[in-house]
């Protein structure tokens, strides 16, 4: 059975931007959390999975637990106390793409 997973399992490559965009969408936390429950990941696929949590944890407000914490230290900054998701997906953009070029070769 672990074989057949093996076989079936993305590259590392595809782990790195799946749980990327991935926790842009959902808590980065919960996402790893369910990857460390499937049985028969290679090491490195584990490495990608959590290197994509963190690099898209920025992404939205919903994806990193410190993100409404710190838009509600912060909205009185923004206009009308709103954060707009697509500035905030468009200036995490630049950084979330380094990190991923880091995570990629380093």
């Amino acid at each position: 059975m672990v074989a057949a997973a093996a076989a079936r399992q993305p590259g590392a490559d595809g782990g790195l931007l799946g749980a990327t965009a991935l926790t842009a969408i959902t808590d980065n936390a919960a996402l790893t959390y369910l990857g460390s429950l499937v049985d028969g990941l290679t090491p490195d696929f584990k490495y990608a999975l959590v290197a994509g949590a963190v690099t898209g944890g920025g992404l939205t407000v919903i994806a990193n637990a410190p993100n409404p914490a710190g838009y509600s230290i912060l909205r009185g900054n923004f206009d009308e106390g709103a954060i707009n998701p697509f500035k905030l997906f468009g200036y995490a953009l630049p950084p979330t793409l380094v990190a991923i070029v880091c995570f990629q070769f380093l």
